[in-house]
Parts: structure tokens; sequence; C-alpha cells
């Protein structure tokens, strides 16, 4: 779906996070930035893949990894997401659709013999300079931390 490509660089984007404040891509220059982006809070899949990275986010830390998700939700909506989950990491709210047109990654989908416009679950590793390194198209939610991993040795 996405039209970026590994070496490309990221696009920079600006959105506020769970807790209000303004988050820019800006602010992780010369960081590894593991950004993923998902459909919708407190849904099953994306709360697997929420806390297998929260289960996994000392590893990531560990390693120097920045993680940030996106998802259409709204700030409030992320807050109680985070609260319910214990997720210590950045969920920006992207209601506008900005970013993920930015990123390509909103568009047709297919669901139980339904078709409708929403965004689709990829993740963008993206290096020290703001380049991307890794895309990862379809990440499998219960193992996403350790496909990251392997990538980003």
């Amino acid at each position: 779906m996405t039209q970026l490509q590994e070496g490309d660089k990221a696009p920079v984007f600006k959105a506020r996070d769970q807790h209000g404040r303004e988050v820019s891509l800006k602010d992780y220059k010369g960081k590894r930035v593991v950004l993923y982006f998902y459909p919708k809070d407190n849904t099953p899949t994306c709360t697997t893949q929420a806390c297998n990275l929260r289960d996994n986010y000392q590893a990531l830390t560990r390693k120097g990894y920045v993680v940030i998700g996106v998802s259409n939700d709204t700030e409030k909506s992320h807050k109680k997401f985070t609260d319910k989950f214990d997720l210590p990491f950045t969920l920006l709210a992207d209601e506008d659709k900005t970013i993920v047109n930015q990123y390509g990654v909103y568009g047709e989908k297919q669901f139980m013999g339904r078709t409708f416009d929403g965004i689709h679950r990829t993740t963008f590793l993206i290096n020290e300079k703001g380049v991307i390194d890794h895309i990862i198209r379809k990440p499998h939610s219960k193992t996403h931390t350790e496909e990251i991993l392997e990538l980003w040795k």
C-alpha cells in the first residue's frame, strides 16, 4: 500500500500524544524509532500487538529504540488504552489522518466480506538519520517485537 521504500527519508510529522503533548519525529533525531501504525485502540489484534511491544519494551529500549504508535483514535482513547494495558510508550492521535496519509498506510481494506477505508497495520523502522531502514508491511501481532529485533540487529 505505502509508496515509501526502505532507504527513503521518513516523512516528518507532528501530533499530540495520549498526554496531550505535541510530539514530532524531529524530537527523536539521533535515535532509532519503531513507528507502528495500527487500526484501533482496544480491539483484539491491536491490543495483542501493543501488549507484545509492552512486554518486550525493556529489550527494545536497551537497544536504544523508541516506540511510537499511531492510529486515528483520539488522545482520550489513547489515554484509556495506555492506562488499561499499562503501555509505556507514546501513542499519537492522528484524527485528521495526516500522518497515515504521509506514510501511505490508510486506504481500502476488506474484513469479513466488507470493504471500507482504514489503517493498514504497518511498522517503519527509522534510523538515527531519519531514514527508513525497514518496513514491516504485515506485522504479526503476537511476535512483533521479535520481528523488529530480527531486522534491526
